[in-house]
């Protein structure tokens, strides 16, 4: 093997591991309970093939606000969390479905094209307080659905999944 080559392997061995370990830094690894585990077809990932959240993690993303009523309570509710646009580019998804389940595995599909600005959101709060399991949480996918009547369907409904813990993105 020449000089040459065996100088230009070892550098690209290193520039591989690099960009590797810029993936996990990029998103960081859960220090507390994981509350999201995303999986599939992902550019970036911190725990094997896998991106994992706990909730610091997910609270440090822009968080947004959304003020809205819903099916399932009265009147209206302030829902904070991460908009699924600013998620999925995180992860670097651009096309596809998302397979979202719930903790008892209930799972609905989600178009990658729902997510968008001003779109659906993964609240991680109702009225400023933290969800519980009971309560719907810890994560539950919310749309703006006084913002936009096509938010008000029953196909939209179907993908407000609540008790949200794991999404896997097919194409």
């Amino acid at each position: 093997m020449s000089y040459m080559l065996r100088s230009i392997i070892p550098a690209c061995l290193v520039a591989v591991s690099m960009a590797t370990g810029a993936q996990a830094e990029e998103l960081g690894v859960p220090e507390n309970d994981v509350v999201l585990t995303a999986s599939g077809e992902l550019a970036v990932t911190n725990v094997n093939d896998t991106a994992q959240f706990d909730m610091d993690m997910l609270m440090a993303m822009d968080s947004t606000v959304i003020e809205t009523s819903t099916i399932w309570t009265d009147g209206v509710q302030e829902f904070e969390g991460v908009q699924l646009h600013v998620l999925l580019e995180r992860l670097g998804v651009t096309s596809g479905t998302i397979l979202a389940t719930a903790i008892n595995d209930y799972t609905i599909e989600i178009p990658v094209e729902d997510a968008v600005v001003d779109g659906p959101m993964i609240a991680y709060k109702l009225n400023q307080e933290f969800m519980s399991v009971r309560d719907k949480g810890p994560l539950w996918v919310v749309y703006p659905y006084d913002d936009n009547t096509d938010y008000r369907s029953e196909v939209t409904y179907s993908r407000s999944i609540w008790q949200l813990d794991r999404i896997e993105f097919v194409e």
